[in-house]
């Protein structure tokens, strides 16, 4: 099995700012609460991983997260084993991301219960 390599979150946003692709594998409601901040994002989620690698450029540096590590090291193996020369991944995932202060944007935050006032239609 091919070793991914790993970069830690100041190493990766230098290299998202030189050109990288950032894949992010979590799923859209995942992305929809917080997303990277920053130019170059495809999102593909592993659900849908290996019916979509073909939308992943080969001719790049390619960083791939998630929320924490894990699922991006599992994507990271398709892509080597697949022949992707420059794939990366981001140890920590967007968690890793915020705690070092790098931009992210979110999801405005709802009110206690606001989800308990819409279903009963009072919002």
């Amino acid at each position: 099995m091919s070793k991914v390599k790993e970069v830690n979150a100041t190493t990766a946003f230098s290299m998202v700012k030189k050109g990288a692709l950032i894949v992010d594998v979590r799923e859209a409601r995942e992305v929809g609460r917080m997303a990277f901040d920053v130019p170059n994002v495809l999102t593909v989620p592993l659900s849908r991983f290996e019916s979509r690698i073909s939308e992943i450029p080969s001719d790049r540096k390619i960083i791939v997260t998630c929320h924490s590590g894990s699922r991006s090291v599992m994507a990271a193996r398709m892509l080597t084993t697949r022949g992707y020369p420059q794939v990366h991944n981001l140890q920590h995932g967007i968690s890793g991301w915020v705690r070092n202060g790098l931009p992210v944007k979110q999801a405005p935050k709802q009110p206690a219960f606001a989800w308990l006032k819409r279903l009963l239609g009072k919002a």
